[in-house]
């Protein structure tokens, strides 16, 4: 004890100290550095496990809050489990229209309109007529439209002139799908401004009355017939 209170050696006692003092305090810097080390993997670990179980109860409360959602949701209906309700959410009952899709077409979704190329027709114009058929329901359907099922009829007041059915040969059916909303048209034939019967077929036919008369052509498809009428003048 009394060599390192008086430090013996050539040098002045001072210099011991000084030598001493370093060596003291180079100790005292790794001690620090080695309580710093383990004191900064022992704060990281604890950071660490605090995430976890932060997550987890984040987790948890959601879970919980879904659960209790769900829960709520399905008060009403099975206790079965979430995943039936979830499924009948799902799968909603499908509306009459939808299940009509690609059915046959109803009568009161079928709109059937006259068609003629003009209004008016000089001495020698022979009148192009069709008909239009559009599907005003909200569904696809099917519809014969086939040349059997068509009828296009001429009148004037109340008396009938002319029908396509009067001498009709060979006459098709053609099964045809119409999209909501969608209009087709047929294709036009000319009408040869003459009278029609089932008994003048295969003879020659009489004029009908022109220099300013006015007819009508109204359609029909099967047991559907056009609402209104189309009128054109015959010079």
């Amino acid at each position: 004890m009394s060599s390192f209170r008086h430090p013996v050696g050539p040098e002045k006692p001072g210099v011991y100290w000084r030598r001493r003092a370093l060596v003291l305090g180079a100790v005292l810097l790794v001690v620090v550095v080695v309580v710093l080390i383990v004191v900064g993997r022992g704060s990281g670990a604890t950071g660490a496990d605090a995430a976890g179980p932060s997550a987890s109860a984040s987790s948890s409360s959601a879970s919980s809050s879904s659960s209790s959602s769900s829960s709520g949701s399905s008060s009403s209906g099975s206790s079965s489990g979430g995943a039936g309700a979830a499924s009948g959410a799902s799968s909603p009952t499908p509306t009459a229209s939808a299940a009509a899709d690609g059915a046959a077409c109803a009568k009161d979704q079928i709109e059937l309109t006259p068609v003629v190329d003009k209004t008016s027709y000089g001495p020698t114009e022979d009148p192009k007529i069709a008909m239009s058929i559009t599907n005003t329901g909200s569904n696809a359907c099917h519809i014969d439209l086939g040349s059997a099922q068509q009828v296009l009829t001429i009148s004037s007041g109340e008396e009938q002139y002319w029908s396509s059915k009067d001498c009709q040969t060979n006459g098709t059916d053609q099964d045809v799908t119409i999209k909501a909303g969608q209009k087709l048209t047929t294709p036009s034939i000319a009408w040869d401004r003459t009278r029609s019967s089932t008994t003048t077929c295969d003879s020659a036919r009489a004029s009908v009355t022109a220099g300013g008369a006015s007819y009508h052509l109204s359609v029909a498809v099967g047991n559907i017939q056009s609402a209104k009428s189309v009128q054109f003048i015959l010079q």
